[in-house]
């Protein structure tokens, strides 16, 4: 587990760095400065997520592998999918409906990390 979400977390750093190169190089003259800025929230939403990926890969590292923090690592990934994903989506195309998904995402970012408070405060030492 540990590995794997540590692997996970640099491609998906990675992956925001790009995405967020393309949008100020590609997109600045094609979309509008609110659709911009759209897309740029989910960059900043996405590399947040993707350390904090990382750090739950450190953090299994230190206590041991336990289903919380298996299911905090996985709803940060899902997050950064429905949430910076449909962020993206809907900056490029213009299709709001995709704005429905977004707090879906933003629930399991909520619930990621309330996970990992829920495994530190059920820790004994």
């Amino acid at each position: 587990m540990q590995r794997r979400f540590m692997a996970w977390g640099a491609l998906l750093a990675m992956l925001s760095v790009g995405i967020g190169a393309f949008g100020a190089h590609m997109l600045k003259t094609v979309i509008s400065e609110d659709h911009l800025q759209v897309y740029e929230t989910g960059v900043h939403y996405h590399m947040v997520h993707a350390l904090g990926l990382i750090l739950i890969a450190l953090v299994v590292g230190q206590w041991g592998e336990s289903t919380r923090l298996r299911w905090a690592g996985r709803l940060l990934i899902a997050g950064i999918i429905l949430f910076s994903g449909s962020l993206y989506v809907l900056s490029i195309t213009g299709i709001s409906i995709l704005g429905a998904i977004t707090p879906l995402g933003g629930v399991c970012f909520i619930a990621g990390w309330i996970c990992l408070a829920w495994e530190a405060f059920s820790r004994k030492s």
